[in-house]
């Protein structure tokens, strides 16, 4: 399974490139097209652990006024 990961910027906000170090150091992944980052489970995915990989992303995430969607497909 992957989660898809959108974020919108707020040009009060941080920059890009500090969310996608703080991202990346999650375990997300740059993409391109509809979506801006994924992420890859190694196995099957509970919903429990898709609410936990978005609490940590709005943890690491918190003060950089951007917001984010997800889609675990």
């Amino acid at each position: 399974m992957k989660t898809y990961l959108s974020v919108w910027f707020n040009s009060e906000g941080a920059r890009p490139t500090e969310v996608t170090k703080e991202l990346e150091e999650l375990g997300f992944e740059v993409t391109q097209g509809p979506h801006d980052f994924t992420y890859e489970w190694s196995k099957g995915v509970s919903t429990a652990e898709i609410l936990g990989i978005g609490d940590r992303i709005q943890e690491a995430l918190k003060g950089f006024e951007v917001v984010f969607s997800l889609e675990t497909i």
